[in-house]
């Protein structure tokens, strides 16, 4: 069996969101598990809307979640094979120039479900003569052209909803050339995927009722086996509600800028809807471990944003060393205190960004605030001599409770008011040796330091 291919095809007509994600993610997992391929392919067909610079935004946001193209196409440089796709098409008698303006086709469309039945294209073209074309266009009528689909049942068996059907006696041709000339979404999707050698579709099953149409398409374009199909549930919102590219505070830039962690992002995505627990990853491998397409649900997997960030946080805290050390050195947190210093405020960390503020507290001037002097100029004469470890800090409050009787919050929160400037924090075990006997002798005798 050769190795799968796979492919995420987003238009570049706006920023993606989480939704976009979904199939993206689960694309590069069974690309990966397998030693597979995946193409990033852009379908940047409509040049009104599609812009260069939103597909420089997608790779940006693809790239943030680890994903990393072993091929990126653009349709706008493909219209060759598509050109070429459509004369076979024609010369085999499965494309067919219609002449009806959307007007007339809307008002037989309205007629059929007027009369209860399925408002389903009568092919009304395929009865004009030559001679009626050509007065047709000489009226100033252009054709759009349809793709004439077989009579039967299409069936496959898909990855994630089993196995499936369509009778094709439900559908319309389908339009595959407008009269401008431009193609429509199906047939250089399906050009390019027997170009690009696609064996697995991966994709929301909002395009399950254009399977059949896609898998008889294949067999007309010459490809005696079509792809594999997975049609996974949706993303919606917590309420039900859809996702689209104007959801601006879901996009991925926008989640990015929030602060919330990629692999966080990656783990909803994928995870949620399923019937594996969602969990904090260290890595897309990490993600990609026990996960199989049939896990997805057949109802729509929703999405909350809460949620989302309590992931974040507890992404984060799970995160070693490793993992954020070139991120870490963006803020300037390198070195030899750079490793404890992580291990040491991580699990306090709602989001990276903080780990910057608390390097300030080690490194930097800290104002500190004196709630108890007495306390702290016991525990100033009772500070130990360096070399400091893990121990100190358990050592040195020891000898401050035996000398002034002070227990609990009464001793603890002065010290860290003193030492930290911050109500709360990371436990100061950790968090002292990195202070260092100098600056937090000069704190907790009131001195910034």
């Amino acid at each position: 069996m050769s190795l799968p291919v796979v492919r995420f095809a987003p238009s570049p007509t706006g920023r993606i969101h989480i939704g976009n994600t979904r199939p993206a993610l689960l694309n590069v997992l069974f690309a990966r598990a397998a030693g597979g391929r995946f193409v990033l392919r852009f379908d940047d067909t409509d040049a009104e809307r599609s812009r260069p610079e939103y597909a420089e935004s997608i790779e940006a946001d693809l790239h943030w979640l680890g994903i990393r193209p072993d091929l990126v196409v653009r349709q706008s440089d493909r219209t060759a094979l598509y050109g070429e796709a459509t004369e076979r098409l024609k010369r085999s008698g499965r494309l067919y120039p219609a002449y009806e303006t959307a007007e007339e086709l809307d008002r037989r469309r309205k007629r059929l479900q007027a009369r209860g039945l399925p408002p389903v294209y009568d092919r009304a073209a395929l009865a004009l003569s030559a001679e009626q074309r050509a007065a047709l266009e000489a009226e100033g009528r252009r054709p759009h052209w349809r793709f004439r689909l077989d009579d039967g049942i299409v069936f496959w068996d898909d990855l994630v909803r089993g196995p499936s059907s369509i009778d094709c006696a439900s559908l319309s041709d389908p339009v595959l050339v407008r009269q401008d000339g431009s193609f429509l979404y199906t047939l250089p999707s399906v050009v390019d995927d027997i170009d690009l050698g696609i064996t697995h579709v991966i994709r929301g099953e909002d395009h399950v009722t254009n399977t059949a149409v896609q898998i008889q398409l294949f067999a007309a374009l010459g490809r005696a086996a079509s792809p594999a199909f997975a049609h996974h549930n949706l993303l919606v919102t917590a309420s039900g509600e859809g996702l689209s590219k104007r959801s601006g505070a879901l996009s991925v830039g926008a989640l990015r800028d929030a602060g919330i962690e990629a692999l966080a992002v990656a783990a909803m995505a994928v995870l949620t809807g399923s019937s594996a627990a969602l969990r904090p990853v260290t890595s897309l491998e990490d993600l990609a471990t026990g996960f199989d397409l049939r896990q997805l649900s057949r109802t729509p997997a929703r999405f909350d944003e809460a949620e989302l960030q309590a992931l974040s946080a507890k992404t984060l805290h799970g995160l070693p060393f490793a993992a954020v050390a070139d991120r870490l050195a963006l803020f300037g947190i390198v070195g030899d205190k750079a490793e404890p210093f992580w291990d040491a405020v991580r699990g306090n960390l709602a989001h990276f960004a903080e780990a910057a503020e608390w390097w300030g507290v080690v490194e930097d001037m800290v104002q500190p605030l004196v709630e108890d002097e007495a306390l702290l100029e016991r525990a100033a004469a009772l500070l130990p001599p360096e070399p400091w470890t893990a121990d100190t800090w358990g050592a040195w409050t020891a000898a401050v409770r035996t000398d002034t009787g002070r227990k609990g919050r009464s001793l603890f929160h002065p010290l860290r008011l003193a030492l930290t400037g911050r109500d709360a924090g990371p436990d100061l075990k950790s968090l002292l040796p990195l202070i260092g006997r100098a600056r937090a002798s000069a704190r907790i005798a009131g001195i910034p330091a």
